[in-house]
Parts: C-alpha cells; sequence; structure tokens
C-alpha cells in the first residue's frame, strides 16, 4: 500500500515546536504546503513551496486535486477534522489518499481551562454561519463551546438575553495553548469587551424567568411559529413527525410547507438533520423563514415552487412530507425520489384531498388514518370540548429492496 500523497497537520500556537518527529519529517520533505497566513507564520522557513489559501476557497481544493501524486501538506489549527479544513478535503480526497495528524482541539483545550467533560458539552462552530444556530442548543444548565470570531461574543451576548438567558457566564479564551493565552468574563447580559480573532467562547447557560424552554421532540407550541392560520397543529404535528422518523444526516421533503413548522421541527429532531421546504407563496416563505432563525435551523433551504414540477431539481430525499397540493402526480414523483428505506406521510383536511389519499391507499397500501383532536374550552359558564377539524393521514415506506423510480 503506498502512502497517502496529501497530509492536513494540525498546529497549535506552540506551531512546529509542538508537532511530533514523524509530522516533522513529513512537513520536511513535502513539496508544496498549504495554509492560511496565520499557519504559515506559525510553521516558519520551509523547503517546500509555500501557498496561502486562494479567495474562493474551493479553487485551492481544486488545485490541491490537480497535485495528485506529489507530496503536499495542509496546514491547520488543531484538529483538522472537527469543523476544519480536513473534513472538506475528505469529502474530496479518496480515504487512502490522505492522512490526518491532529493537534489538541480547540473544544479539548478550553474544555480542559473550564473544568468540563467534553462528553457533556454542545459544540459548534459560528464561523462564516448564522449565530441563532446557538439557539437550538439553549437549555437550562447546558454547556457550550462555541467556534467564534472577534465580534462575535456582543452577537451572542445579545442573542443570550433577548431568549432570556442573559444571566448565563460567557467565556472568551483566546490563544488556547500558546504565551498569549487570556481569559475574558462576563455575564452576557452585561458583554462589552473585545476579543482576540482568535478564540473559542464557552457559555455556561442559566435561563432566567422569561426564558422561553423548547424541547428537541417534535410538537411545539403553535405560538413557537409565526404562521397566517394554514400550519399543521402542534398534536398532528408531532405524529407526523413520529411516522417520518427524523434521522442523524437525513433530508425532508416538506412539499406545500407553508410557515415550516414540519420542516424546522425535523431539523430539530436529529443531528444534522436537513430540509428542503418547497412553497409557492412569497408571504409563507417570509414566515418560514423567520420561524427558521427563532427556532435555531437558519440552514433551513427555502425553494419557491410548486409539485411536482419543481422536485426534478432537487437531492433524493429520505423522508417526504406532502401537507399541501396532494396529487396523484405529487405523490408519484415523490416517492420515485424517495431513497430505499424512506418514508413518506401525507396529510388531509378536506373531502378532495382525503379521496386521493384514500385512492392512493388502495392502490399502494400503508397505514391510514384519522387523527381527531378536541381542546377544553367554556360553555358559557361551564367547559365542553371543541373538536378541531379532523386530519386524514397516509404513510407508506419505501423498502430497501425496492429500487427508486419504481411504484408497487
Amino acid at each position: 500500500m503506498t502512502a497517502p500523497w496529501l497530509t492536513v497537520i494540525g498546529l497549535g500556537e506552540d506551531g512546529i515546536d509542538g508537532l511530533p518527529a514523524a509530522a516533522r519529517g513529513i512537513l520536511r520533505d513535502a513539496e508544496i504546503v498549504y495554509g492560511g497566513k496565520r499557519h504559515l507564520e506559525l510553521a516558519g522557513a520551509l523547503n517546500a513551496e509555500t501557498r496561502p489559501w486562494p479567495s474562493p476557497l474551493d479553487a485551492g481544493l481544486e488545485e490541491i486535486a490537480r497535485l495528485r501524486s506529489r507530496p503536499v501538506v495542509v496546514l491547520a489549527t488543531g484538529d483538522p477534522m472537527w469543523f476544519g479544513i480536513g473534513a472538506t478535503l475528505a469529502r474530496r480526497i479518496p480515504a487512502d489518499e490522505i492522512r490526518v495528524l491532529p493537534a489538541p482541539s480547540a473544544f479539548q483545550l478550553a474544555a480542559a481551562r473550564m473544568g468540563w467533560p467534553l462528553a457533556d458539552v454542545e459544540t459548534l462552530s459560528l464561523h462564516g454561519r448564522p449565530a441563532e444556530r446557538l439557539k437550538l442548543a439553549l437549555a437550562p444548565g447546558a454547556r457550550i463551546l462555541a467556534l467564534t470570531v472577534a465580534d462575535s461574543p456582543r452577537t451572542v451576548a445579545a442573542l443570550l438575553t433577548q431568549a432570556g438567558y442573559g444571566e448565563s457566564r460567557m467565556v472568551a479564551l483566546e490563544h488556547l495553548g500558546g504565551p498569549d493565552e487570556r481569559r475574558v468574563e462576563d455575564i452576557a447580559r452585561d458583554w462589552n469587551a473585545d476579543v482576540a480573532t482568535l478564540h473559542t467562547l464557552a457559555i455556561d447557560c442559566v435561563a432566567g424567568p422569561d426564558a422561553v424552554v423548547l424541547p428537541r421532540v417534535p410538537g411545539l407550541p403553535d405560538a413557537a411559529f409565526r404562521h397566517d392560520g394554514k400550519m399543521t397543529k402542534r398534536e398532528v404535528r408531532a405524529l407526523t413527525l413520529a411516522r417520518l422518523a427524523p434521522l442523524p444526516d437525513a433530508l425532508l421533503w416538506d412539499i406545500g410547507a407553508g410557515c415550516g413548522s414540519v420542516a424546522i421541527e425535523w431539523m430539530r429532531a436529529a443531528p444534522r438533520a436537513l430540509a428542503i421546504a418547497l412553497e409557492p407563496r412569497a408571504d409563507r416563505r417570509a414566515l418560514m423563514a423567520e420561524n427558521a432563525l427563532a427556532l435555531g435551523v437558519p440552514d433551513l433551504d427555502i425553494r419557491k415552487g410548486e409539485a411536482p414540477g419543481a422536485l426534478g431539481s432537487l437531492a433524493a430525499p429520505d423522508a417526504v412530507f406532502i401537507g399541501g397540493g396532494l396529487s396523484q402526480g405529487v405523490f408519484e414523483a415523490s416517492f420515485a425520489a424517495l431513497k430505499p428505506g424512506g418514508r413518506l406521510v401525507a396529510n388531509a383536511v378536506t373531502l378532495e384531498s382525503e379521496a386521493v389519499l384514500l385512492a392512493l391507499h388502495a392502490r399502494h397500501g400503508g397505514d391510514l388514518v384519522r387523527l381527531a383532536v378536541s381542546r377544553a374550552s367554556a360553555v358559557g359558564s361551564l367547559t365542553g370540548w371543541r373538536p378541531a377539524m379532523p386530519v386524514t393521514q397516509w404513510s407508506l415506506a419505501r423498502t430497501r429492496t425496492q429500487p427508486r423510480n419504481t411504484l408497487s
């Protein structure tokens, strides 16, 4: 077996001096070394040609791919596979052609400084990502480590305060592992400090009396969403998500997404879950975008379009929810695109949509259920049950042996 031609080496604040002998030898024998300006400065004088990352980054990744069979090194910070360039390269370069030599990650060093067991800490990166991603991790007593940039702590402090977590302790850990290491600490509502660009932010969450605490299990209150009245209500939404079965890294198509309640709860329910929300109305797409930010999933992929015409260009889904615009054609296009083992759920409220579901169930099988919810409310001076409109729900799974683009 030949040695990998591409090596990704993680550096600490101590630069080359902190590398093991094997990593120093690989760096010494490299022909070309890529890295950010800071990494190349930490590396000092090298025998190799040094290339700073170009902008856009993709240009440098394409360059590296063309250098196959030549000894190339990429310098990175800490553990390159934890929100780093190593993970990006691993998606492009075959596993037997790349090796990664990590240094202690910023998260490891920060957890050690804080005295927090890393296994019990939520870790995330806000580098080039919306700070609203932090909202998904907020909970009383939660501990969060976030990779942030110099101006991020103020943004995070404002977000925490607005969410009712203003008493949370924030600690910016600068230049971890180096001679300039420093910590800056305050509570969120009082934060007004400037910090170094290179830092890791530790957050010890304290929920105040006005904090809105939202679980990740499906079935958020309807009031958690902005909507125009057209949405999948709480109890039906919880049962819908149970049928869709959110899994890590899985992709949902939410067709006729409305305010996005199903797609948003799908993304909240499983790590790295993704969703494409298809909605023809601009006003509802705007509500959906606001809800996605407010509920911690700003990466929701919101698309303008109607099914089935808009489905052909989408990545194959692991699950499909048809909440609006149900028809034979929409079902056929959606089910044909499902990956093996995928799940499809369709809800109907009107008699016309229910007739479509009944015909589909008769032809394809699956599970057909009627969902009826009643809520207690005032009847004069007494209390009685007021039924909501019943929902007919049909669900169908593609077997793992059934090929795509076929219908049973």
